[in-house]
C-alpha cells in the first residue's frame, strides 16, 4: 500500500504518518519506479498506523499510543 493509499484510508496527516517513520514505529519498503522513489507499506504496517492513529487521536502522546498500540495488536 503506497503513500497515497494509506492517507485516503486512515485519514491521517502526511506529516503525521512521515514523523511515525522517523521515529521507527514502522518501517515501510522502499521501491523504485524509474527516477521515482515510493514507500511500500505492509499490512501489518497499516494495523500499527491505523492503531496508533486511533490512540493519538483519544490525546495518547506518540510513545504512549505506539507501546498501547503493540499491546493491542499482540493480543489479537
Amino acid at each position: 500500500m503506497i503513500t497515497r493509499e494509506i492517507l485516503n484510508r486512515i485519514n491521517i496527516s502526511k506529516n503525521k504518518l512521515y514523523y511515525l517513520e522517523k521515529k521507527g514505529y514502522i518501517k515501510p519498503e522502499i521501491i523504485f519506479q524509474g527516477n521515482r522513489k515510493i514507500k511500500d507499506y505492509s499490512k501489518d504496517d497499516f494495523v500499527k498506523i491505523q492503531t496508533i492513529w486511533h490512540l493519538l487521536k483519544q490525546g495518547m502522546d506518540y510513545p504512549s499510543a505506539f507501546e498501547k498500540a503493540m499491546d493491542v495488536i499482540d493480543d489479537r
